[in-house]
């Protein structure tokens, strides 16, 4: 009897990062399952939709949800959402990358000093783009207003490829997402919103470094409904470790420069809730809330 097919929702468009690395662990998570697995994009409020999709799926292992953790652990205390945490099942950590702040080779902008003192020039009206609001990027670019004594002006775009257009034809020349579109779009990197410099940048500062103690990362991974049996977990789990380990998606997330990062249902599981507790502080402390 044929198994029926695995959806694999992604809760962004067509194109997108999240879209593109699922395409690319697609034909490697069906070969290692057996079965047949289907995108389906179902975009939306940073990800909701493709979330409340997820929880309104059975337990039956025939629908997964690959995610960015942001629209999991980030934007339930940001923006509120209507789902709980004990509705998924975190299955595996397929990737991690740097935040990075990055401008025009040409924008004058060399280091963090040059911004936050253009920052001071004119309070609110120096303008930064994101790819959201309520988004990873969009949230440390807040917390680092809130610890350098600075208001800029946000810009929220609908994907990195309109910023890029907005960026070249000079309406804004500060942009804060993940560090692939540094290479993609010759940009230069200003600082890495982590705790150790990474190896792709090695000659770019951390926020930690410039005085500001501010880590994050855009990491994605994949969930399962709420009560989904540990015997249909397991092969899931199993297929995502083949899957990243696999040379095709290997060198699809190596050209797009993000990198890989396997935390099995455990490690991941953990590592989600620590997420979670960790922007709940941080929204509080530093008043993050998005309307």
């Amino acid at each position: 009897m044929a198994q029926n097919a695995v959806t694999m929702i992604v809760g962004y468009p067509p194109g997108g990062a999240s879209d593109l690395m699922a395409r690319i662990l697609q034909p490697e998570m069906a070969k290692a399952l057996g079965r047949q697995v289907v995108i389906k994009n179902s975009p939306g409020a940073n990800g909701t939709v493709g979330a409340m999709e997820l929880t309104r799926s059975r337990p039956d292992g025939e629908t997964i949800l690959f995610a960015p953790g942001g629209s999991l652990v980030l934007t339930p205390h940001t923006r509120g959402a209507p789902f709980q945490q004990a509705e998924f099942i975190p299955v595996c950590q397929i990737s991690a990358a740097h935040v990075v702040m990055m401008t025009q080779q040409d924008s004058g902008l060399r280091t963090l000093q040059d911004v936050v003192a253009r920052a001071r020039e004119n309070p609110g009206a120096f303008a930064y783009a994101s790819t959201g609001p309520g988004g990873t990027p969009h949230i440390s670019m807040i917390s680092l207003e809130r610890l350098a004594g600075i208001e800029m002006n946000h810009i929220p775009f609908r994907g990195s490829g309109d910023v890029m257009q907005a960026m070249a034809g000079k309406q804004l020349s500060l942009f804060t997402d993940q560090g692939n579109l540094v290479r993609q779009y010759n940009l230069h990197p200003i600082a890495v919103f982590s705790a150790a410099r990474a190896k792709e940048f090695p000659d770019t500062p951390t926020m930690r470094e410039l005085g500001f103690d501010l880590n994050f990362t855009i990491w994605s991974g994949l969930y399962a409904p709420a009560g989904t049996p540990d015997a249909i977990l397991k092969p899931i789990e199993e297929a995502c470790a083949q899957a990243v380990a696999a040379p095709a998606v290997v060198e699809g997330f190596r050209r797009m420069d993000m990198p890989i990062l396997l935390r099995r249902r455990a490690d991941f599981t953990a590592y989600h809730n620590a997420e979670y507790e960790r922007f709940g502080r941080l929204v509080k402390q530093y008043d993050l809330r998005v309307n």
